[in-house]
């Protein structure tokens, strides 16, 4: 099969959040901090991979940081697929200074960007840390390449909430810097389909199948 047409056969892509960890609950902002999983997180990921079971992905993506590794190397361990494919296109944005910060801590010394955290506005600068668009071209370029490297196949790409927010404004045709009124969840997912590497849309595969969502931190 050629390039160009391979091109033209779509890819499902299943988005999902990674696990719960501590700092999901005690509400510290992760962002590069290689953060792992709590008990919690690694029920959620065999919950994951019993609701996927039946999904028919032919492989695993994932964030290369440990909250979305372990996760995805659960699920594809109980259903027998191999080992994940690392992308560092899937990790989390880079908060920059404040990675490890409690939101407490931050709504006392930069009560601004506190408030623009809290209600995860994509506009945000980070000292030190990844600019929107820097940001966001990394996270739909992997996308892209998934695509590419998989056309016709079905595939489980384990990432964070806020690569989730940049996928969720791209595929609805939403402005970068639109503020969604939505938080996705530990385990939550979003089902896309990608065609000719530039056409995304809501895949209605994925209805249905989502995995069990636990309630999330709010950063």
């Amino acid at each position: 099969m050629t390039d160009t047409n391979s091109a033209h056969i779509p890819t499902t892509i299943c988005v999902t959040r990674h696990g719960e960890t501590d700092w999901n609950i005690t509400g510290i902002l992760q962002g590069w901090i290689d953060v792992p999983l709590n008990d919690t997180g690694r029920k959620q990921a065999f919950e994951m991979a019993e609701t996927f079971k039946d999904s028919g992905f032919s492989i695993v993506w994932t964030s290369p940081l440990s909250r979305a590794s372990e996760t995805a190397r659960i699920v594809a361990e109980v259903l027998g697929l191999p080992a994940p494919i690392c992308s560092e296109g899937l990790k989390e944005r880079h908060f920059g200074r404040v990675q490890g910060m409690t939101k407490q801590d931050l709504s006392v010394l930069h009560p601004g960007l506190h408030a623009d955290i809290i209600r995860r506005d994509p506009a945000c600068r980070f000292d030190e840390g990844e600019l929107p668009d820097q940001f966001a071209d990394r996270v739909v370029a992997a996308l892209h390449e998934i695509a590419r490297r998989h056309p016709g196949e079905r595939v489980l790409a384990m990432t964070h909430g806020w690569v989730m927010d940049v996928m969720t404004r791209h595929v609805r045709q939403l402005p970068r810097n639109l503020v969604l009124d939505m938080k996705r969840k530990n385990g939550e997912s979003l089902w896309l389909t990608v065609t000719g590497g530039s056409v995304f849309s809501v895949c209605d595969a994925g209805d249905g199948m989502q995995a069990p969502s636990g309630a999330g931190d709010r950063v």
